[in-house]
C-alpha cells in the first residue's frame, strides 16, 4: 500500500510570518492586560494565542514589533473566530498602508533562501 503524503492546500488569502515580538492587545473599552503568546501575522490579520474568550465581532487594538525592521505596528482588528482556550483569529480593520507594507516586506525577506 502506498503512503504518499497529500499536499496541504491553504485557504488563507495572505502569507503568514512569525518574526515579531512585544505583542500586546487591548479589548476596546477596557484597560485590562490580556495575556497572549506570539502567534503569526499577515498583511490582513493574525492568529493570537490566548486563553481569554472573545466574541466574534469584538474589536481589539493590537501592537507588536517586527523583528527585522524593529518597526512597531499598531492596528485595530476584529475577531473573526475564537477557539476557546486556544486563541483568536483577527482581521485588521484599521491599519496604515505603511504598516501593511512593512509587514509585506518582512514576509518577502523571510521567504528568501
Amino acid at each position: 500500500m502506498s503512503t504518499k503524503a497529500t499536499p496541504r492546500i491553504s485557504n488563507r488569502s495572505a502569507d503568514r510570518y512569525r518574526g515579531y515580538s512585544d505583542l500586546s492587545i487591548v479589548y476596546e473599552g477596557s484597560s485590562e492586560n490580556i495575556p497572549v503568546h506570539v502567534p503569526d501575522v499577515s498583511t490582513t490579520g493574525m492568529f493570537i494565542n490566548t486563553s481569554r474568550h472573545f466574541p466574534e465581532g469584538a474589536v481589539i487594538k493590537v501592537r507588536f514589533r517586527l523583528v527585522r525592521s524593529n518597526l512597531e505596528i499598531t492596528a485595530r482588528a476584529e475577531v473573526r473566530y475564537c477557539l476557546t482556550g486556544v486563541g483568536i483569529g483577527v482581521q485588521f480593520v484599521d491599519i496604515s498602508a505603511e504598516d501593511q507594507a512593512a509587514i509585506e516586506q518582512e514576509l518577502q525577506i523571510s521567504k528568501l533562501p
